[in-house]
């Protein structure tokens, strides 16, 4: 019973405050506009770059890595309070997988704005950063290699995600010093969050290709900033 209480706990803080979607907050109180009905429509960062500028851009990074950071360290902080959730050796280092994978949902299906979310990217990332720093220091340097190298946010963004569970199966194991058995639980928790954010860039892989998907370039960049 203290598994699944410190499940529903985790799963609840991360889905709710997932939920908060500031893309569709920032643009709203900035510009009067709702970010789903300019550009691509997508309630995410690269999307309030092109449309948005610069400064919207900035402050929905800060929040959505802020609320995904808070999602999960509230939802560990919870378990270790409640004494629950505790596996034999005293771990509960799983309840942080689970917030953060229901933070992607939140994200992509915020109940606050009729489930009509950005694609998770941004709020994955920021949950390992207490997850596993290293492994959220390896998918970034992923994404800005693929990025220098393609010009495309999504493919960066997909491969980044495909990597997810392989990173998180080798740091835990060879870095950590984690059991494999222990290790391999987490790489199985990391799947669906990896999984859900590659689906949302499904029509982004349509793009890729047919040689229709938008490249990133600094002229993005400067355009913005002129909004």
């Amino acid at each position: 019973m203290k598994v699944l209480f410190s499940i529903i706990i985790a799963a609840a803080l991360g889905y709710f405050l997932g939920s908060l979607n500031f893309s569709i907050i920032i643009v709203r109180i900035m510009k009067g506009k709702d970010i789903r009905d300019m550009g691509s429509r997508n309630a995410g960062l690269t999307n309030t770059l092109r449309c948005a500028g610069v400064t919207c851009a900035a402050l929905t990074l800060v929040g959505d890595v802020c609320k995904s950071i808070l999602a999960v360290t509230l939802a560990r902080g919870a378990c270790h309070l409640l004494n629950a959730g505790m596996t034999p050796g005293n771990d509960t280092h799983y309840i942080g997988y689970i917030a953060g994978f229901f933070a992607i949902i939140g994200h992509v299906f915020p109940i606050y704005y009729g489930f009509r979310g950005g694609k998770g990217v941004l709020v994955g990332v920021a949950a390992f950063i207490i997850v596993d720093p290293k492994v959220a220091v390896a998918l970034l340097a992923i994404f800005i290699v693929i990025l220098a190298i393609t010009k495309y946010v999504s493919l960066s963004s997909i491969i980044a995600s495909a990597y997810c569970p392989i990173a998180t199966l080798l740091m835990s194991w060879f870095v950590d010093g984690y059991s494999f058995g222990r290790s391999l639980l987490y790489m199985l928790l990391s799947i669906p969050m990896a999984g859900l954010v590659i689906w949302m860039h499904r029509e982004n892989i349509r793009r890729l290709l047919d040689g229709n998907e938008n490249k990133f370039s600094l002229d993005m960049i400067q355009s913005s900033g002129r909004h």
